[in-house]
């Protein structure tokens, strides 16, 4: 019934707890998930768990948040993009948000790291998962240069303005909504929410972080992508049915799992 589009069951909070895990999401009707990598290191732990579940898959990309880890370089990207099961290159993108006191000119790495990803999605013809923080005009403007529009991807756990949900729309992108959506003080997120069409629509928990309210503060996990399900259906005013029905078909579209 549900696909969380965007967790991270490679990370150590969850990886322990697979066995548990897969039987809360079965009891939850989240019957597929797509686990992210965020690291070229952590690629093979999240390519295992694609390959050893059927309605698992997986991502190969280096987050821009990471540092000293291996620099993906483009035949990299394109060797493991290429492997079986393999959906999407990210998570990738640009994110500012702890920038210190760093230059602009400083970030040029990431900016750079996220130039390479696009090129190889679309080499591959796979869609691209873009994280974006303190970012937006450099992500679209990157975007916007190197042909993203030709893959297009989404916008996971979006949490940028109407401007930029139009802006990554036009492209051809989805966005994608987390538990950020529930929390109280979310209202501007459930504006972009309301506008966004409901065909490029997608739900995730990234988890292990950002449980939905009520479970908020908690481990989050992908069993909880209902209720990112259930309050994205109050803003828009049709029943999670039909939510879960239009953003499991706008994950087959976009990703094309098999």
């Amino acid at each position: 019934m549900f696909v969380d589009s965007h967790c991270h069951l490679s990370f150590p909070e969850l990886s322990a707890r697979l066995g548990e895990i897969r039987a809360q999401m079965q009891a939850a009707q989240v019957d597929r998930a797509l686990c992210i990598c965020t690291t070229l290191e952590e690629f093979d732990g999240v390519h295992a768990l694609a390959l050893a579940h059927d309605n698992f898959w997986a991502t190969v990309g280096v987050h821009p948040d990471n540092e000293g880890v291996r620099e993906p370089a483009l035949d990299d990207l394109l060797t493991l993009g290429a492997q079986p099961r393999v959906l999407a290159i990210g998570e990738t993108g640009l994110d500012y948000y702890r920038i210190g006191e760093r230059s602009h000119a400083d970030m040029e790495w990431q900016r750079e790291r996220l130039r390479v990803h696009v090129r190889a999605a679309r080499r591959l013809h796979k869609p691209l998962v873009i994280h974006t923080r303190s970012a937006s005009a450099d992500t679209l403007a990157i975007l916007r240069e190197e042909g993203a529009e030709q893959c297009g991807g989404v916008f996971h756990c979006f949490t940028e303005t109407r401007e930029v949900a139009a802006a990554a729309l036009e492209m051809g992108f989805h966005v994608s909504f987390s538990g950020i959506l529930t929390f109280k003080n979310a209202g501007d997120l459930r504006e972009v929410a309301a506008m966004v069409p409901l065909d490029r629509c997608l739900i995730e928990t990234d988890s292990p972080y950002l449980a939905p309210v009520p479970y908020r503060g908690k481990l989050n996990t992908p069993a909880l992508v209902p209720y990112v399900a259930a309050e994205l259906a109050r803003v828009k005013g049709v029943s999670v049915e039909e939510i879960a029905q239009a953003t499991s078909a706008n994950f087959d579209r976009l990703f094309k799992p098999v």
